[in-house]
């Protein structure tokens, strides 16, 4: 399974997916930062899943029709910062779709991820990924599942990833940085959180538009038992 993150700049590279799409062959596109009400609803083979609804920087996540089943899609606020609250950009951080794999027969979750700004502080941004996590729990009970998106965590990643693997996730990042707009906050913000899953690899690919670089991730099911139910979430904050 293939899936690529990309955070827009404010649906300026909202141009690009189209030859993402063609380039790479993706089975799903998580967007960040995108117009909704300026939204194409398919291009080339991937078909719009779900957007949020509340949001002037929205959210959205498009798959390939011929190769998965849409069960089920949530829109889902979490915790505001300061900015969120001023300058009201995101209602809602979180897409998550539970969808049935044709080829393999089994279900999954995938959703497209936003955490608060760099205004915020890290703790917050923690709160948000468990909260999130949680809803993907609710989502789909023990599934494999993969949250992708812009994480805005600039430092302490190892602690971040410590914390989301007392709770069973994993946290991978990509062979190179994502985001090198300012100097002080150069580094990986766009992640990937699974369970259940192997994450083969995590690809920086090439410039665009944005001042996010799109990342892909190719990943496979485990072997292993999905233990979602089990989860202790609240461990994270």
């Amino acid at each position: 399974m293939k899936v690529i993150s990309y955070n827009l700049r404010k649906h300026r590279a909202v141009g690009e997916l189209v030859e993402l799409d063609e380039r790479y062959s993706p089975d799903l596109i998580c967007v960040q930062e995108i117009d909704t009400a300026d939204l194409p609803r398919h291009f080339g083979r991937l078909e719009l899943a779900r957007s949020t609804t509340a949001n002037r920087l929205g959210l959205a996540v498009y798959y390939r029709a011929d190769s998965y089943e849409l069960r089920d899609v949530r829109a889902i606020a979490l915790k505001k910062s300061l900015h969120d609250r001023v300058a009201k950009p995101a209602h809602e951080r979180l897409v998550g779709v539970r969808l049935l794999d044709r080829q393999a027969d089994r279900e999954l979750v995938v959703a497209s991820f936003h955490a608060a700004p760099l205004t915020a502080l890290n703790s917050l941004r923690r709160h948000q990924i468990k909260a999130a996590l949680g809803e993907l729990q609710l989502l789909g009970p023990g599934l494999p599942t993969l949250m992708v998106g812009d994480y805005n965590y600039p430092i302490f990643k190892d602690n971040l990833a410590e914390k989301v693997r007392e709770v069973g996730y994993e946290l991978t990042l990509s062979d190179s940085r994502t985001y090198t707009r300012y100097k002080v906050f150069r580094g990986h913000f766009d992640l990937a959180t699974s369970v259940g899953l192997d994450i083969d690899s995590v690809e920086t690919l090439p410039r665009g538009s944005s001042d996010h670089l799109p990342i892909l991730v190719d990943a496979s099911y485990s072997t292993g038992a999905v233990a979602g139910e089990t989860h202790q979430i609240d461990e994270i904050a």
